[in-house]
């Protein structure tokens, strides 16, 4: 069997399989490193006793069960918006644009979403910090006079890995594939070693270790969920890679590789802890034989990488996802592969995540001290999930309300409780992407209002075309040969680069054309659904080029598209006109004057409108205009 992928070239049902494990389980694959340890030996740690330990292990093995592999893969991978996954993806489905003016709720679900999606951003500077240096420091594990160099040696391998993204990372699944699978074959192994050590921790297996661990500990033992969540916060990033490959090869790799791996290796640890309690400093590597330990190093600081490196490449597509869904500014955005439209790269944001990371490294100087700083913006983002989920079950699926309560109030109370664990982490460092989250919150709300306001001042100075058509019909105007495109964020009037043209130049083309580019909440629209044209007279038309929030906004797509329509425009024979916004902070209503001044800011430092669809620069006129907001 096959499935077809975007390159329009044949893959086997193994090969997507292995390439699922590269680029969606790295992060997940590497949790081993540090989870358990954090359970025992972390600032909240627990006592170690035989019966701790099963009911930590009992507690990870159920919340990888009942999080990952019910919730996310039997449920949340269905709620794909036409392929595609992620929490922005998800939010257009749950709250359209369209409707959330409408109704209360939406404007709800629409904020959650671009809260969630905005918590990522921290999870993209937390993941490479931890997953690198608690790889990294296995090497004092081997020796301590390593123990001077593993922060230069982290930051070195973060440097690097940060320098190449711009050469892309479509190699991620055929070469990194198969050091994943090595990564879980050699964890997995060296859980059955401990296993064999202490065989009776499987009875951990059983959820009557998880309940007497509470009814042991009581509300004291309730941190160490805290920990326990640590193994599965690869969970965004699975459904937000979704569409990389589809849902089946990520379940596949997931039941057939990735939870066999994990499990065993957890279970091994705990084995371990059980027989040595001093193991709990480091029961990853401790775990290893002696002459293994420096291989074992370089394996973890490899699958480190590619998790670091999934999580690098899903801020980039979210990045985009918010660009073409008007919550964040035109940007640089670079296609680093001819075939796969998700392989992108921009520079800002990759340079912007490097400096946060290692600044993490820098400041915080240990995982397990970044720990404290990890997993409360995930476990923030999968409630928003389970939330925007069920809305889309009740929507879309037409689930009917109790089905829908049934199935998700199991899933939004254990995100709930691993919240409220994870909130005790605050003041230890999850306060750093709680802060890091409000920010880019901040700044996507702002540029969205801040571009409602902008269109609706500049509706008010635009006037309908078919009334700017019949006045120029009454003057004398220089016709111009060739054709000239007016761009214009709103298909219902005259654009102001039109209006001053003809004002100012006294001059108009034999062919002219308002082009506005919309933005759709569908991941991608089909060649011949992406233009409509509407002939207003002979010499005057309106394009509205429509396109999903995954597609290319090439201004050559733009015109093969219209050839197609019977439309044809030689890019070499155009005149672009744009409107160049000159924003002025007032006190009219709209936003509060810092937010204005954020906002125009924004707008100032946005990739310019030539760049970002490729429009050939000594083919453009730009009309600059003032604008109070």
């Amino acid at each position: 069997m096959s499935d077809q992928i975007s390159n329009g070239k044949k893959v086997s049902q193994g090969a997507l399989t292995l390439a699922a494990l590269g680029i969606v389980f790295g992060d997940i694959g590497t949790s081993p490193l540090y989870a358990i340890r954090e359970a025992f030996h972390g600032p909240h740690a627990m006592p170690i006793t035989p019966e701790n330990i099963l009911g930590v292990l009992s507690l990870i093995v159920w919340s990888l069960i009942l999080v990952i592999s019910v919730k996310y893969l039997l449920f949340v991978l269905r709620a794909d918006n036409k392929g595609e996954g992620g929490v922005l993806a998800l939010t257009a489905l749950a709250a359209p644009p369209r409707f959330v003016s409408m109704f209360l709720w939406n404007r709800i679900l629409l904020y959650l979403g671009i809260f969630g999606s905005a918590l990522l951003f921290g999870d993209g500077v937390i993941t490479p910090a931890i997953s690198v240096l608690s790889a990294i420091e296995g090497l004092k594990v081997a020796t301590p006079l390593f123990e001077p160099y593993v922060l230069p040696i982290t930051i070195g391998i973060l440097a690097g890995l940060f320098s190449v993204q711009k050469h892309g990372t479509a190699w991620i699944g055929t070469i990194f594939g198969p050091v994943i699978l090595m990564w879980f074959i050699v964890i997995g192994s060296l859980g059955v070693y401990g296993i064999f050590e202490h065989p009776q921790i499987i009875q951990a297996l059983s959820p009557i270790h998880a309940v007497n661990y509470f009814l042991i500990n009581g509300m004291s033992g309730f941190v160490v969920l805290g920990a326990v969540f640590l193994v599965v916060t690869g969970g965004e990033a699975l459904y937000a890679d979704m569409g990389h490959l589809g849902k089946k090869p990520i379940q596949r790799a997931w039941f057939g590789v990735a939870l066999p791996g994990l499990l065993l290796n957890y279970f091994g640890q705990g084995a371990l802890i059980l027989t040595n309690p001093a193991a709990a400093e480091n029961p990853f590597y401790l775990l290893s034989p002696n002459w293994a330990l420096y291989a074992l190093v370089v394996i973890a600081t490899m699958a480190t990488v590619i998790a670091s490196q999934a999580l690098i490449s899903g801020v980039f597509s979210l990045t985009r996802q918010a660009v073409q869904l008007g919550y964040f500014p035109r940007i640089r955005i670079i296609h680093t592969s001819s075939h796969k439209i998700g392989q992108i790269y921009i520079p800002p944001i990759n340079w912007i995540l490097f400096i946060l990371t290692a600044c993490l490294v820098v400041g915080f100087k240990s995982s397990s001290a970044l720990a404290s700083a990890y997993g409360i913006a995930v476990s923030m983002t999968m409630v928003i999930t389970s939330i925007l989920a069920c809305s889309v079950a009740a929507q879309r699926w037409k689930w009917t309300w109790p089905s829908v309560f049934g199935v998700f109030a199991l899933f939004l109370s254990v995100d709930i409780v691993f919240l409220a664990a994870n909130f005790t982490k605050i003041a230890d460092g999850g306060w750093f992407p709680l802060a890091m989250g409000a920010v880019v919150f901040t700044l996507m709300t702002t540029w969205r209002k801040g571009r409602q306001i902008l269109a609706q001042r500049l509706a008010e100075k635009t006037v309908p075309i078919q009334e700017f058509l019949q006045k120029i019909d009454h003057h004398s105007l220089v016709r111009v040969p060739g054709t000239a495109v007016f761009m214009s964020g709103s298909s219902d009037g005259a654009p102001i680069a039109l209006l001053h043209n003809v004002r100012h130049n006294k001059c108009l083309h034999f062919k002219n054309a308002v082009l506005t580019v919309s933005s759709e909440e569908v991941p991608h629209i089909e060649k011949s659904d992406r233009i409509e044209i509407f002939e207003e007279r002979g010499d005057f038309y309106r394009i509205i080029a429509y396109c999903g929030f995954m597609d290319n906004t090439d201004i050559q797509d733009i015109l093969d598209c219209c050839a197609d329509k019977g439309f044809p425009i030689d890019l070499k024979e155009v005149t672009f006109f744009l409107g160049r916004e000159t924003l002025l902070p007032s006190q009219r209503p709209g936003m509060a004057i810092w937010r204005e001044h954020l906002f125009s800011f924004m707008a100032r430092n946005a990739e310019r409108a030539t760049a970002y669809f490729n429009i050939p620069t000594e083919q453009v006129v730009e009309v600059g205009i003032q604008v109070e907001i």
